[in-house]
């Protein structure tokens, strides 16, 4: 009886690990106020608008784990495409775009 019950809280904590989500997943508030969704894809987790001027327009693709994630961003305003990275800390996301790893832009968004 006793192994039974280890047997089945093992495999209910192995299952919850297996299965949690990664802490870039989710809905977030970009610095102008639209929301983005992070949800894995094949390239690992994509990026795309929900709502504002560029609704439905997939704007990154980040692979990675643990809260650092690496990949390309596109400014959605040019459709130019630049190396990207992202980290998360608490509710926040800073997500950063460089070009020849020297002129960089970051942002912060706030999970929603």
């Amino acid at each position: 009886m006793i192994r039974k019950i280890l047997l089945v809280g093992v495999l209910a904590m192995w299952t919850g690990s297996a299965i949690a989500a990664e802490p870039i997943e989710g809905d977030w508030k970009t610095m102008k106020g639209d929301t983005a969704h992070i949800a894995p894809c094949a390239q690992g987790f994509c990026i795309k608008l929900i709502n504002g001027p560029y609704a439905g327009k997939e704007i990154g693709h980040l692979k990675g784990n643990g809260g650092l994630y690496n990949g390309q961003i596109t400014d959605p305003k040019d459709d130019k495409t630049y190396d990207g990275s992202a980290a998360v800390t608490g509710n926040n996301l800073k997500l950063q775009g460089c070009v020849l790893k020297v002129f960089c832009k970051s942002q912060v968004w706030t999970r929603l």
